[in-house]
């Protein structure tokens, strides 16, 4: 199984209007492993419609509820755990970053229990000491990034 190379993939630090951002559940890790929503660029797909499409296919979010704000202008990579890699995710992931604004119901945020299970809103600060540590600092730096457009 070759597992060298990092996935390109799109993360997306949705906030609400009081600065919260959705966290979220893995549904195929056994506990709480929280993360950020992000998923896998097709090939031809460029980062901010991936972003898009993944809000839709594990969250029921639409384009329609996003408010793009912000976009990280640099790709963050982190390594994967050993026993966490595969012939799909390879040795990491590799991310360019979307701050936006969520702009429907919450009630209609349906996780789709395959890679997702449950979301919940969260601070920045408890964002990341609720994240595995292998996500830790391209977390922080996200974080760091996005929490200016965030604040009151």
């Amino acid at each position: 199984m070759k597992k060298e190379f990092f996935r390109a993939n799109a993360g997306l630090l949705i906030a609400d209007d009081v600065g919260n951002v959705l966290a979220c559940t893995r549904a195929d890790v056994q506990g709480e492993a929280w993360q950020l929503p992000q998923g896998g660029i097709q090939r031809g797909e460029e980062p901010f419609q991936a972003a898009l499409r993944e809000a839709e296919e594990e969250l029921g979010i639409g384009a329609q509820y996003l408010e793009l704000i912000a976009s990280y202008p640099a790709w963050l990579a982190y390594e994967l755990p050993e026993g966490y890699r595969s012939t799909k995710t390879g040795r990491g992931q590799v991310q360019k970053w979307f701050l936006f604004r969520f702009t429907g119901d919450s009630a209609a945020i349906r996780p789709d229990g395959r890679e997702l299970s449950r979301c919940r809103w969260v601070t920045l600060d408890e964002l990341l000491s609720l994240v595995a540590p292998f996500r830790h600092d391209v977390y922080r730096t996200v974080v760091c990034a996005f929490k200016p457009y965030l604040s009151p």
